[in-house]
């Protein structure tokens, strides 16, 4: 197998070298081809379906799978240390089985990043020669980046037997170096991104002032680094878990259906923990977003996109609504957690509630007669639900509720033995209460106070739920190490429904991403560089939602059809044998500490 092993690491080598050679070949000619720049039409046409929706469309696929290969990977590493410190051979085959799945996403990243690449030269040439008097020092430090991550990637996946025992620590530090020089990537290309939505470093007629490093730290370009890098650790786990639902449905024995049933725990458990955090990455962005154009922020939140929110509205809460009825689910195969059953219908009811407000809209689309008889476009209750202040309280009730959804999972089999439980839980219990009245006055206060104030009270909310939730697992982890077990988790008995709800999760995610690809995008409107360099294209007009979710739709679907096709080959080479690519899969039996 090792000669085997060998010519494939090469030929994928050779295939990664060959796409950045053909990268390195455009990048060298731009300057020669800026210089005719001036003879050349600003834009071409795309064949029958136009040049913007050729490059949306394979921009957000290379996007998809620019997330996938880097969000597996981090989920990945995250559970190889897991397993390393634990010594849990579950863990470090679990982290093996995910890195076998990013190979042929790579190849399929790097061909639609060529393909995109070349979209932008050839039908917006104007464009790209302007990007490129900004930004060209930038793509050589992005190929060897993406030459060096590849190059480590494989030395991480084909060193696993070579690097384990002693010399386990120099496999994780691969794991990790990789995961940076991925990041890396994302760091430099978010600063094209985010310098066409909040250009800064350049003069008043768009040349660059002084050195690249003004034009990349601009206003949005942090605040996207971080809501990306958690959002894609949210996507790798909902990609980890759909595929281990996906195994699970295809399991034959009841061995596979509990392994693949702990790995999609596993990997759910690490997207929703990214995700309660998500939706502060969000605010921060857009308030940057505010701070760097009032009129931007306006459009994003008031203007024709404030539709898109409520839209953004019903996808996050079907991710909450998903991700706890999960867990409910999963308390089925625990002994003991039937006492913690009667709080369910509680916490329905409150994520039920956020979910509603959190959808209504501020401004109805009525008829005149209907506005007539409300008074106005406003409805006279409903209107009070559709403002800020109604929906941050909902989205900080929701990620308590679902945070406690997870603490009661986490302790569903095990009895505390520590004397201080009563005083440690009595605590814990206060934390939710007070943070859950801090969230709740300041969503009431916010009402007869300016919005200039208004928008600083997210900031308490979202402390006092952050903080409660530190408290919380500050108190649990030690109070309940070494608890007594009430049973054994039954991993593998559990309805197959959730493995749908798992697949749903990692289909809602995706979709959301392109829906917010679409709002960062459409708030520059007629503008390719806001403010600097205008989009005078026959396309130049900002798609109507619907649209917009048609195409979203439609990349979703191609998007996980390439998918389902990766996940059909990472099980194709161990048809007929007992491990995969050599690392034999581990048994799963009765669930300890460590699996929540």
């Amino acid at each position: 197998m090792r000669p085997l092993r060998a010519l494939r690491w090469v030929a994928w080598t050779a295939f990664a070298a060959g796409i950045l050679v053909a990268v390195v070949a455009v990048l060298t000619a731009l300057p020669a081809y800026a210089q005719d720049a001036a003879q050349e039409p600003a834009y071409r046409a795309f064949p029958v379906i136009g040049s913007r929706l050729a490059v949306w469309a394979v921009a957000q696929l290379h996007l998809n799978f620019a997330a996938f290969i880097l969000g597996v990977p981090i989920f990945a590493v995250i559970i190889e240390i897991i397993g390393w410190r634990t010594r849990d051979a579950r863990y470090d085959w679990l982290s093996h089985e995910l890195v076998k799945l990013t190979f042929a996403a790579f190849s399929t990243t790097a061909l639609l990043g060529a393909l995109l690449l070349f979209l932008f030269v050839g039908y917006y040439p104007k464009f790209w020669t302007y990007m490129t008097s900004i930004f060209f020092p930038t793509y050589w430090i992005y190929a060897l980046l993406f030459f060096a991550e590849t190059f480590t990637v494989y030395l991480w996946y084909y060193g696993w037997d070579w690097l384990s025992g002693s010399k386990k620590w120099i496999h994780v530090g691969l794991g990790v170096l990789s995961n940076l020089l991925g990041t890396s990537i994302l760091v430099v290309a978010n600063s094209w991104v985010t310098f066409m939505m909040s250009p800064a470093g350049i003069t008043e007629s768009g040349a660059l002032k002084g050195s690249v490093w003004g034009a990349i730290n601009n206003f949005t370009w942090m605040p996207i680094n971080i809501h990306r890098l958690i959002a894609n650790i949210v996507f790798g786990g909902t990609i980890a878990a759909a595929y281990a639902a996906f195994r699970f449905l295809n399991a034959t024995t009841d061995e596979e259906r509990a392994r693949y049933d702990w790995m999609g725990y596993v990997g759910n458990f690490v997207a929703l923990s990214a995700f309660i955090v998500l939706p502060f990455a969000g605010y921060w962005l857009g308030r940057e977003i505010y701070a760097f154009n009032q009129t931007m922020g306006i459009t994003m939140m008031g203007g024709f996109m404030s539709w898109l929110w409520i839209i953004q509205a019903i996808l996050i809460g079907i991710l909450f609504l998903g991700s706890n009825y999960y867990l409910w689910l999963g308390m089925e195969r625990i002994p003991g957690s039937e006492r913690y059953r009667k709080y369910v219908p509680y916490m329905l009811t409150i994520l039920a509630i956020g979910f509603m407000v959190w959808a209504t809209p501020h401004s109805l689309i009525v008829t005149l007669d209907e506005a007539r008889a409300m008074g106005g476009t406003h409805h006279p209750f409903l209107g009070f639900f559709g403002v800020m202040s109604a929906k941050n309280t909902a989205v900080n009730l929701m990620i308590l509720t679902t945070f406690l959804s997870y603490v009661l999972y986490r302790r569903a089999n095990r009895l505390s033995i520590k004397p201080w439980v009563l005083t440690g839980m009595a605590i814990q219990w206060g934390a939710f209460f007070v943070a859950a009245a801090i969230v709740v006055f300041y969503g009431v206060y916010g009402y007869f106070v300016e919005s200039i104030v208004r928008i600083g009270f997210s900031v308490y909310q979202v402390g006092a739920v952050l903080g409660a939730i530190a408290l919380v697992m500050t108190i649990d982890v030690p109070m309940f190490r070494g608890a007594r077990s009430t049973g054994a988790i039954r991993w593998g008995r559990i309805p197959a429904r959730s493995q749908y709800v798992l697949i749903l999760l990692a289909v809602t995610f995706t979709w959301l991403m392109g829906l917010m690809g679409f709002a960062r995008s459409g708030i520059r409107q007629y503008w390719h560089v806001y403010g600097v360099m205008r989009d005078t294209s026959v396309d130049a007009v900002t798609p109507a939602l619907g649209y917009a979710a048609n195409v979203i739709t439609i990349v979703t679907a191609v998007f996980f059809a390439l998918v389902m096709f990766i996940f059909w080959l990472g099980g194709l080479s161990e048809r007929g044998k007992a491990g995969a690519h050599g690392l034999p899969a581990p048994a799963i039996s009765g669930g300890s500490e460590d699996d929540r």
